[in-house]
């Protein structure tokens, strides 16, 4: 339909003229799904039908219509599960680093529902983690005690001068 339509046919004319035309041309023969029934025709549409279609035919999964915060979220409940398969705790580490990752891009950058979503705590992951592996924790060499640091040197207080004290000075 590259045709523009002439100003002196009207519009419903013009459109049934051109169906007409591809029809004798063959254009709508060998259709994908020529006279078989609609698919769903029985069920009751909804407003979102299109959506559900969409997502069944893409076989995606359910979340994908939730806004960001909630998908977040039920990230951040299942990451305990999430985790208990991986091998080490370095990427137990580096997942947990990732989701929260996405939780500070979307909390510099909300879309959707404000909903509060934190961080998860990477030491209560893994701290999880651990006690969900079979066997004994892994016992590390003990480590040299480490010496304690220098005291700091004393530091000299200084007074805050006045802004308005008119030879800068301190107020005595």
């Amino acid at each position: 339909m590259t045709q523009r339509k002439p100003h002196d046919v009207p519009f419903e004319t013009w459109v049934d003229r051109l169906i007409r035309e591809a029809q004798e041309r063959g254009e709508f023969d060998n259709l994908p799904g020529a006279g078989k029934p609609l698919p769903g025709i029985d069920r009751p549409l909804t407003e979102d039908w299109w959506v559900h279609q969409k997502i069944r035919e893409e076989e995606l999964p359910s979340d994908a219509l939730l806004p960001p915060a909630l998908q977040l979220r039920k990230e951040l409940a299942a990451l305990p599960e999430d985790v208990r398969d991986l091998r080490d705790e370095a990427e137990v580490r580096a997942r947990v680093r990732e989701v929260n990752e996405r939780v500070a891009a979307w909390i510099r950058n909300p879309s959707g529902p404000m909903l509060p979503v934190a961080p998860a705590n990477m030491e209560a992951v893994v701290a999880e983690w651990r006690a969900a592996q079979p066997g004994p924790p892994p016992t590390h060499p003990p480590e040299s005690t480490p010496t304690p640091p220098d005291p700091p040197e004393p530091t000299r207080v200084r007074r805050r001068r006045r802004w308005w004290w008119p030879w800068g000075r301190a107020s005595r």
